[in-house]
């Protein structure tokens, strides 16, 4: 019964029974869809499972079993199993050889190396994953760094170019204050110019006066040695000395 069953669900969907086909049929043919044929092709992959789920036998899922519970109950995955081996052999459609031994050999080395040594090497895995995740994280952590840095500096550099208006400002004042300074030299100097011009000509007047006060003095005073005589000088020298001598005298009597 379960061979007939099973390839009733095997059955490709052309060939039409006019027995009507198990429920287990349409949930076989829906698993057995091919993927990506919808119109979502851009939509988001959903992240990978940290865990793999479980196993029944090193290689058999969980989900298998899952699915024939609520139609053949809990022992029907195992007589479906059963069954299939048995019709195959049966019907000689497998016949049981060397190779057969080899194959269940090698599945029950890799059975027993992965229930051996697949937690090492998971966690081998696990923790270079660690590390490379850890990378990114870091260089991650180094970009957004960078970022805001940038960020801070463009803050600072708007923060400049508003100022700038008051440091165009200052400079403004600045050049009108070396402007006036400039003004104000300049000023200075012609003054101290036209002070020094003045105060020449003021000396030049002062020493042309002064030369032609002595000029006028030597002149009046040879004027009146040359209108005295030899015998006037004579005159006039004896009769001061004459005016000397009375007051001499009168000194004296005074005393």
């Amino acid at each position: 019964m379960f061979s007939r069953l099973a390839l009733r669900a095997l059955a490709p969907a052309g060939l039409k029974s006019s027995v009507a086909l198990p429920a287990l049929s349409s949930g076989i043919f829906h698993a057995s869809r091919s993927l990506h044929t919808s119109q979502q092709r851009l939509a988001p992959v959903p992240a990978l499972p940290e865990k793999g789920g479980k196993v029944r036998h090193g290689i058999i899922p969980e989900e298998f079993f899952q699915f024939l519970y609520p139609k053949t109950g809990v022992t029907g995955p195992y007589m479906l199993a059963t069954g299939l081996t048995l019709y195959f052999l049966s019907k000689e459609i497998y016949v049981i050889n060397h190779e057969t031994i080899s194959s269940v050999l090698i599945v029950g080395l890799i059975i027993y190396g992965i229930k051996k040594y697949g937690p090492l090497v998971a966690a081998f895995l696990d923790k270079k994953m660690d590390e490379q995740r850890d990378a990114y994280e870091n260089f991650k952590s180094h970009l957004i760094n960078r970022c805001q840095e940038g960020i801070e500096e463009e803050k600072k550099e708007q923060w400049r170019i508003e100022g700038r208006r008051y440091l165009f400002d200052a400079k403004r004042n600045n050049i009108a204050m070396i402007l006036e300074t400039n003004y104000r030299e300049r000023l200075l100097t012609v003054s101290r110019e036209v002070k020094k011009r003045l105060d020449y000509q003021i000396a030049l007047q002062q020493l042309k006066r002064r030369m032609e006060r002595d000029h006028m003095i030597n002149w009046v005073e040879q004027s009146v040695w040359q209108s005295v005589s030899a015998q006037q000088e004579k005159e006039n020298i004896a009769k001061c000395l004459l005016d000397l001598k009375a007051l001499s005298k009168s000194a004296q009597v005074s005393l």
